[in-house]
């Protein structure tokens, strides 16, 4: 089975190094400083689960692509504000039979592919990981967390989801061959937005949140995004929800979101697609949800500042 991973930052980077470790055929689809950089030093994984060294992985520019010599599977995990970029990037290796799985957060980015390459290609998927580059752009595994589940977004058990999961099985991390990933891929949402919402809100972590008093404001931001859910079809269960509450409202915990710290290092930020689509589908249905709405408003005044200093400053956004 051939792979092609968009991108080999922190996530792509990661999940594709542990399928070559397993013996997979992988690609790294890349921008040229990246391909030299793994030319130059390899793809260098540090993680708690044991540490990687590809000398020299296989890299592939976009204009290299070859219509007649597509992969079975794309394996996307780019930020969403980069999601026409990538399409743009890797159309050119997709052929009739290939599988599109997105790491993506949030649900547009499904019907953005979808439209694109028609929804026999597309499957759904997430992953939980934390993971950065550090200054020697090496991926540095950040928490115990390693999981990537996927599957066919009706919850048929396919040939192809089949084959997909015997590959990953081999791997060092938790991969799940799901037969409800929408439903799952929900339940993510609403817990990320949750999270990313009420931690770049306050500029702070939760165990911070919760000592200040704001343990009920992350929870009623919990309850707009799981009243949303619930009227898109795909309700959070309930052992889900309770496990969100526990971690939004933890004492003494570090946890912030990947947003905040974007935000706090004046990074682009998916505003829109997590917490902005989330709003739009509240609209949509009459569900109330004031605070989602104060949240979103919060970070769109962040864009928006960015781009004037951006601007200001002559560089582009």
């Amino acid at each position: 089975m051939r792979f092609l991973v968009v991108g080999a930052g922190a996530v792509g980077g990661y999940f594709g190094g542990r399928l070559i470790e397993a013996g997979q055929d992988v690609t790294f689809l890349v921008r040229p400083r990246r391909a030299a950089e793994l030319a130059g030093s390899g793809l260098v994984i540090r993680s708690r689960y044991g540490d990687i060294n590809i000398s020299k992985p296989k890299t592939i520019l976009a204009e290299n692509l070859r219509p007649d010599q597509a992969y079975d599977v794309v394996l996307l995990s780019t930020k969403a504000y980069d999601l026409d970029n990538a399409i743009a990037s890797f159309s050119a290796g997709v052929g009739p039979e290939t599988a599109i799985l997105p790491l993506l957060n949030g649900m547009k980015h499904v019907e953005v592919l979808i439209e694109h390459f028609g929804p026999e290609r597309v499957l759904g998927g997430q992953c939980v990981i934390a993971a950065t580059l550090n200054q020697n752009r090496e991926i540095v595994h950040l928490n115990e967390s390693h999981g990537l589940s996927f599957g066919e977004r009706d919850g048929l058990l396919t040939p192809r989801v089949e084959n997909i999961a015997a590959a990953m099985s081999k791997a060092r991390f938790q991969s799940r061959l799901s037969r409800s990933i929408q439903s799952d891929m929900w339940s993510k949402w609403v817990f990320i937005t949750t999270g990313a919402g009420i931690t770049c809100l306050m500029r702070s972590a939760v165990g911070d949140i919760t000592a200040a008093g704001g343990s009920d404001l992350a929870l009623s931001l919990l309850d707009e995004c799981s009243a949303i859910a619930g009227r898109e079809g795909y309700p959070v269960p309930t052992a889900a929800l309770e496990r969100s509450r526990a971690v939004v409202t933890q004492a003494g915990s570090t946890l912030t979101a990947s947003m905040l710290r974007d935000l706090e290092q004046g990074s682009p930020i998916e505003a829109d697609q997590i917490v902005g689509d989330m709003l739009r589908r509240a609209d949509e249905h009459g569900v109330p949800a004031p605070l989602l709405r104060i949240v979103f408003i919060h970070l769109r005044a962040y864009e928006m500042r960015r781009a004037r200093e951006t601007k200001a400053a002559g560089v582009a956004a």
